[in-house]
């Protein structure tokens, strides 16, 4: 037989065209086959070819389960190594299909006027029984496809600057999402016609997406937890017994011990390196090399105090709270002449929009360091000389609280951007890397450094693909403190000083931060 189009009787509705070939008999429905085969066709908007014929209940399961399970094996892709089946929350998000079911039992016409036909006693019934099915099936192309795409960058297979931009993960949902939405009202207009009844039914559909995106954000498959625990285990960490606590306070009392005291007639210099954040490897290697600087640029051996939290440094560097940090700059104070010597502070972290700086070292609990704190404990302290550096996100947020007539300030960043350099993968941060490993090899001045440094910061998260803007370093320089650091500049450049080989950042320095 030929193809013969239907002709519905639904104002509005264009015709629905039939199988081509032989039709297939009334009495028995159509095959599952076909049910997918039309199915997959409504995802890409193509009218599908089910007039007169609704699902057996058994296919309407079958046919559910089936998708179902497709998406949750596809999802699994979404997980780089072992992962284990979350039952709940698998389930955590089938509400969506009851509540559809509801919908459309409510928007749809209550007699046989449409495509298909009514059942006696269930106004509608076959109709959303088609719809739910051809909806559940249509969902698969998009589901499929997406779920491809995300897997393909999570696990390296497609390779570029632009996939390791969080945008692009927001670009690709959002279409997806709108291609699932429109899918979904196409099958709409087709089944309840333009109703007002078939507009709140999209609106509630709208809802429903929004709300599972919103509580319901849990994924049927998630890391291994053995995975994690092993993995952790295969990185040094911190074991806080009560030797441990006995070797810091021993560490604690060497460490102080051994800063060495102001020389009378020189203007020292006096360096606290701080770097609180232990899950990083890369705060350890970037707090190393400026406390190295400080001491061989800057004539500072001796006098340069290293918090550090590391699970490989616990027996070796006191650790970085700000408790520690207070009390540091108290010894500190005692040591150095107030008001003739430099006391140089380096920070190293994660940054917050509220200007915190990250810390974590588990088990121990350490908190976040506020520019308050430090400012209140320098100003107790009496510390008159001050050069403070931050390298951290959103770090311009320091500025105003730490800045004043006798005090030079730099941030990786200013206070609504975030700094590049400090993830998992780097070397050392940008900021760390161009100013202390870089330019302050050649020369003493802060300023200059500073100066040469942001432009090389700015080239090279160019060069990364820095999707939030120019990360916008900071300086202010207090009137009193300027011709303080020009006298220094003038003696160590009259000294010999020690041969630093330049530091070999790896290509990684462009991962990207984590603020």
């Amino acid at each position: 037989m030929s193809e013969q189009p239907f002709q519905s009787t639904l104002p509005g509705i264009p015709d629905i065209p039939v199988f081509p070939g032989p039709a297939p008999d009334s009495s028995g429905g159509l095959p599952v086959g076909r049910w997918l085969e039309e199915g997959l066709r409504a995802g890409f908007f193509r009218a599908p070819r089910v007039a007169g014929y609704a699902p057996a209940p058994w296919q309407a399961i079958s046919l559910a389960l089936l998708v179902l399970l497709l998406e949750a094996a596809a999802s699994r892709l979404q997980i780089d190594g072992p992962a284990r089946f979350s039952v709940q929350a698998w389930l955590s998000g089938w509400w969506t299909l009851v509540a559809f079911i509801g919908l459309a039992w409510w928007a749809f016409p209550a007699k046989a006027n449409s495509d298909l036909p009514a059942v006696p006693g269930s106004p509608g019934l076959a109709g959303v029984a088609t719809c739910f099915v051809l909806w559940l099936l249509a969902s698969l192309p998009n589901t499929l496809l997406y779920e491809g795409l995300t897997a393909a960058i999570v696990h390296g297979w497609v390779k570029g600057r632009v996939f390791s931009t969080p945008w692009l993960y927001w670009g690709l949902y959002l279409a997806f999402t709108a291609w699932s939405l429109g899918v979904s009202f196409f099958l709409m207009v087709r089944f309840a016609g333009r109703t007002w009844r078939a507009a709140v039914f999209a609106l509630a559909l709208i809802a429903t997406m929004g709300l599972t995106a919103w509580q319901f954000e849990a994924r049927a498959w998630e890391p291994d937890p053995a995975r994690n625990a092993a993995a952790a285990d295969d990185k040094p960490r911190l074991h806080l017994s009560q030797q441990t606590l006995e070797m810091q306070q021993a560490l604690w009392q060497r460490t102080m011990a051994a800063i060495a005291p102001e020389r009378p007639g020189v203007a020292d210099v006096y360096g606290l390196v701080f770097a609180p954040y232990a899950s990083e490897d890369v705060f350890l290697r970037e707090s190393t090399l400026v406390s190295r600087v400080l001491a061989e640029r800057f004539d500072a051996a001796g006098r340069v105090v290293h918090l550090l939290n590391h699970g490989s440094t616990a027996a070796t560097h006191p650790w970085a709270t700000p408790l520690n940090l207070q009390r540091a700059i108290d010894v500190l104070a005692q040591r150095m002449d107030r008001d003739k010597d430099v006391l140089v502070v380096y920070l190293t972290s994660h940054g917050a929009r509220d200007f915190k700086l990250a810390a974590s070292h588990w088990p121990l609990e350490v908190e976040a360091l506020s520019p308050s704190v430090l400012r209140e404990a320098l100003d107790k302290a009496g510390i008159r000389n001050r050069v403070i550096a931050v390298s951290a996100c959103y770090s311009g947020g320091w500025v105003d609280v730490l800045a004043n007539d006798n005090t030079l300030v730099m941030t990786a960043a200013d206070a609504t951007h975030t700094s590049y350099g400090c993830g998992r993968l780097s070397e050392l941060t940008f900021f760390g890397r161009a100013l202390f490993d870089e330019q302050l090899r050649k020369t003493h001045s802060f300023e200059q450094a500073f100066a040469r440094a942001v432009p090389l910061i700015k080239q090279r998260e160019i060069d990364a693909g820095k999707e939030d803007g120019f990360s916008n370093p900071q300086i202010r320089v207090g009137a009193n403190i300027g011709p303080v650091l020009r006298a220094l500049e003038q003696r160590l450049a009259a000294l010999p000083q020690a041969i630093m080989p330049a530091g070999t950042p790896s290509q990684a320095d462009a991962d990207k931060t984590r603020p």
